[in-house]
């Protein structure tokens, strides 16, 4: 890990932009390096995603990190509330309630899949994996939200709370396809996989 001089590792540094004033360029510099460390971890692992290495690929100095992010962890977290946020906005967005019971699945399985499957959710998915709880309050933060997102890819199936472990059974494949991804570097074809889930999922509903 790269430690800039005078850094206490011990103890969190905060950005010192001011977010509350948003400013296009700023904005754009930020977006520019979150996806320049999702690109690193997916394409180089965990391990590479050093401040200095990403700051060089990103094209920016680390003093141009500290600003947005504070430190190191701050970038990885903001990754991590970057890929949570849009797993959410996803599953939010998706409008079932009309649809016949094996279409809802469909739709709520492939929109938690086009995320999951996502470059940044993928990075996000091993930084929470690789610093196993060593981001503190921050990681048990997004796993409490990971937690209410399976609720709620629950809920857009069926509200009978009798059924709530059908979401997770979801999560779980999405996670063990994801996963499969990740360590054969690539794309992994699941269409036999998703076929029987949403079989399954369709049966025990009905």
């Amino acid at each position: 890990m790269s430690i800039a001089a005078g850094h206490n590792p011990g103890r969190p540094a905060n950005p010192t932009r001011r977010t509350s004033a948003p400013r296009k360029r700023g904005d754009d510099t930020r977006a520019k390096i979150i996806d320049e460390t999702v690109r690193c971890i997916v394409e180089e692992g965990f391990a590479a995603a050093t401040a200095k290495h990403v700051a060089e690929r990103a094209g920016v100095t680390w003093g141009v990190i500290q600003y947005h992010f504070g430190d190191r962890n701050g970038l990885l977290m903001a990754v991590v509330d970057d890929g949570v946020d849009r797993l959410i906005e996803s599953l939010s967005a998706a409008d079932v309630s009309e649809l016949p019971l094996r279409q809802r699945i469909e739709v709520v399985v492939d929109t938690a899949w086009s995320c999951y499957s996502s470059p940044t959710s993928m990075a996000a998915f091993e930084i929470l994996r690789a610093t196993r709880g060593g981001l503190g309050q921050s990681s048990r933060r997004h796993l409490l939200e990971m937690n209410s997102a399976i609720g709620q890819l629950g809920r857009l199936i069926t509200e009978d709370p009798a059924n709530a472990g059908v979401a997770e059974v979801i999560w779980a494949t999405l996670r063990g396809v994801v996963l499969a991804q990740m360590v054969t570097g690539t794309a992994v074809d699941w269409g036999l996989e998703r076929h029987a889930l949403i079989d399954m999922v369709t049966r025990v509903l009905q």
